[in-house]
Formats: C-alpha cells, structure tokens, sequence
C-alpha cells in the first residue's frame, strides 16, 4: 500500500499534489481516467417500465421481480418482494438480469446502487437501470462503490431530471463519468478491501439483532416470573400501580414561554430513551417557583409519554437517574412516583414487559392521536417478584446486556466512520493498493 502526500486532494485553489490531475470527477491519480460510463459498459438499460401488478404471482415456477425498495447499498433486502409469471419474464428479457449488473434506482432514492450476486441471476427488475460491463475493462463492484460515495451520490444528484418526482434517465447516466484506475487488478484490489469493511459491518449488525434478541427473550421470562434467578423463591403477584404509587400530567405553557427560563423535559427527552441523568441539553420554559414545586423531578420518578402519534409510542418511559433542580416535565408526559417499592433499575425495564406494554395500547383512547390518561395508568397492573432485591438482580441482568449492546453499537459506529474514510481514499486514489 502506497499513501500520497497529506495535501488535501479536494480543495481546487491549492496546487496539484505531484502526480495527480484535476477532473471532471475531482483529482485523481495522473494515471487513473475519468471515464464515461457509456464506454465501459456493453449494456445500460432500463427494467421494465409500467404496471406488471396483474403479472404477480404466487406461484412456484414465478420470477423474482426486483423493485426500487428492494435496493440498498451493495446490497438487498426482500420485504415486500414481488414475483412475476414467466409468461411476463420472457417477453420482457432485456431487463433479465445477470450476475455483476449493476441496478442504480431512478426513481425514489435516485442513485443507490447495489450488485447482482449469482444467487439472483435470472430475476427480472422494475425501473431500474441496469449497467452490463465490458469484461477486462472495469470491475463492477468498484464502480458500485463509486457510485455509493458521497461524492459519486452528489455528482448523480446534479443529473437528476424532474420536478415533483426527481429520476435518472439512461442517456445520461451513460454520459456520467466515474474515476478508474489504469488496471482492472487494482480495481479489484479497491473492491475487495471495502468490501472486507461492509463484512465487519455486517457481521456487527447480525451480532447485535442476535444481542438484542436474547434480550427480548431474557426480559420476556425475567420480567415475568417464568424464570428465576438462583437464590430467589416464592410468588410474583400482580398489582395496581396507583397502589404503590402517584401520577401527575405535566406542565402546559403557550409558545411565546419556551426558549427562556428553566430546564424543561419535552416528549422528545423520553421517546427512545429508558433514562434522564441530567438537565444538560433540555430545552428551556418559563416557570414559576410553584411550577417547579408541582411539576419537579425526583430521582426514581417514570416519566410516561401521554400522546403519541402512534400506538407503539404511547406510554412510553423514561426513569429520572438523579434530582432534576429547578426542571419541570411536558403536558405530553405523565410522572408517576412510586412509593419506594421498585428498584430504580427495574422500572427501566418493568414497564417495557410485552405484555404490559399492550395493557397501555389497551388502555388508550384513539382521536387524532393515541392517548393515555393519569387514572387509566393508575389502573393497570404490573406483576412484581416477592423482594425488592430479585427486581435488583433482574435489572443488573437486563443492564449488563444492554451494557454489552451499546459496546457494539459503539465498535458498529466505528467501523461505519473507517469504511467512510477508506471510502474518502482508495476512491479517489489518495490511497494506492497496487
């Protein structure tokens, strides 16, 4: 691997690093081409254009029918997939695919880009445009990484056509020109290398739904008595949570108040999180000395999400970590504040058991947006292990295994910003390989 000088190759005023040229499609290696796409490819072509709903099938002799939503990066997903008879499939066979066409979206996510393994070769596609390249000229997993590039996905938007629905026409994709090393070899070398990075990549997403799948099942017998821990005994029991606690709405204010005064919790602080540990980055309200009184935050209060746009947000929750002074919560919230009888890590887990989450929905009333109110929370019940300390131990758990998920979310983030930097590099040759 052979690394040019640190000059920045993307800022014009600067002069050239030795051995490089400014391009169409910036500077590149003096040895690299800027090239049309028209003089690589053999074939560029659009899918079949139209409706084809009447040609799906269910049958097993049906083609598999790729569709714009289908697309990612490099790569596929099947939700939704479509299958087309094979009456449909063979008078429409310009659009059959074959193994390393690339198919770029031309009308939604305008560019995204992925690869047609083997294992797909035969299907058929609706409007997509499908690259075929000329063999000893280009490697086509190379161009679809180009294409992929924030650089390569800016320059594609500057060829979009249309005005409510932007697309790409195939005229001018065969005009669009990418950078291309001298020798397919290092083309291939470029590939292999950000290929090797999309693995890691995914093979870190894969290990992270398994995680958080054993998650699930854990908090699924866990928190509810069907399994227990060593070393505890004796029945769970239901009970009512206005029993063992007090809910209150929160604080209401018009517009001209927010942007000015105390530290404020709005539903956006609760939604997707399971705990508030400090009043740093809230928004601001105007409050006074008696709102903050009424509407104050203790540690151990649950702040439970009133409203939602959708059933799944509704009561929703957040624990308070530590006193929150001087800070106030949203209308759009309800504080419960038990009376000492749950474990402060239990309650960031308890309240998202399955089936408590469905009494909530249950409990809600639908209008323009799903609602849950003070009493009908109170009312629903919650199954709690005999001791205080069994909701410890099962916290700890739960706790440890979200500790475990948010180091590979964190190493996942990582090997994303290095396949962005590799990408940054051997695209635009700053990197050589070869």
């Amino acid at each position: 691997m052979s690394t040019a000088n640190n000059s920045p190759l993307s800022t014009l005023n600067d002069p050239l690093p030795t051995g490089y040229k400014q391009t169409e499609v910036g500077i590149i290696p003096e040895d690299w081409d800027d090239t049309f796409l028209g003089e690589i490819t053999k074939l560029m072509t659009n899918g079949f254009v139209g409706t084809a709903t009447s040609q799906y099938t269910e049958d097993d002799t049906g083609v598999l029918y790729i569709q714009g939503y289908n697309v990612e990066e490099n790569s596929f997903n099947f939700r939704g997939v479509k299958f087309v008879n094979q009456t449909f499939h063979k008078a429409h066979s310009k659009s059959c695919l074959r193994e390393g066409d690339l198919l770029t979206v031309q009308t939604g996510d305008v560019g995204l880009t992925t690869i047609v393994p083997k294992t797909m070769v035969g299907a058929n596609c609706h409007a997509l445009i499908i690259s075929r390249f000329q063999k000893g000229r280009s490697n086509s997993r190379f161009i679809s990484y180009y294409l992929n590039s924030m650089p390569g996905r800016a320059r594609l938007k500057l060829i979009e056509v249309g005005t409510t629905m932007k697309h790409l026409n195939v005229g001018d994709m065969l005009q669009f020109k990418v950078p291309l090393p001298p020798t397919v070899a290092e083309q291939e070398a470029i590939a292999g290398a950000l290929s090797d990075a999309d693995a890691l990549i995914e093979s870190l997403e894969q290990l992270i739904a398994k995680k958080r799948r054993i998650k699930a099942g854990a908090m699924q017998t866990l928190l509810t008595g069907k399994k227990r821990l060593p070393g505890f005994s004796g029945n769970w029991k239901k009970h009512q949570l206005c029993n063992f606690g007090k809910f209150k709405n929160g604080l209401n204010k018009d517009s001209d108040s927010f942007g000015h005064g105390s530290p404020f919790v709005n539903l956006m602080d609760v939604f997707g999180v399971n705990s508030i540990s400090s009043a740093a980055n809230l928004g601001l309200v105007a409050s006074t000395t008696a709102d903050r009184e009424i509407y104050n935050l203790n540690a151990g209060d649950v702040l439970f999400i009133r409203s939602s746009v959708k059933p799944s947000g509704v009561g929703l929750t957040a624990v308070v970590e530590s006193d929150l002074h001087n800070t106030v919560f949203s209308g759009f919230l309800i504080r419960f504040r038990d009376d000492g009888s749950l474990d402060v890590g239990f309650k960031r887990y308890c309240f998202y058991e399955e089936k408590f989450r469905k009494k909530i929905i249950a409990a809600s009333s639908v209008s323009a947006n799903t609602n849950i109110n003070q009493n009908n929370l109170g009312q629903l019940t919650i199954l709690l292990p005999p001791t205080k300390a069994e909701q410890t131990a099962i916290a700890e758990i739960l706790s440890d295994m979200d500790t475990e998920i948010d180091a590979l979310e964190a190493k996942l983030r990582k090997a994303r910003q290095i396949k962005q930097g590799m990408m940054q590099e051997l695209l635009t040759g700053k990197t050589r390989l070869v």
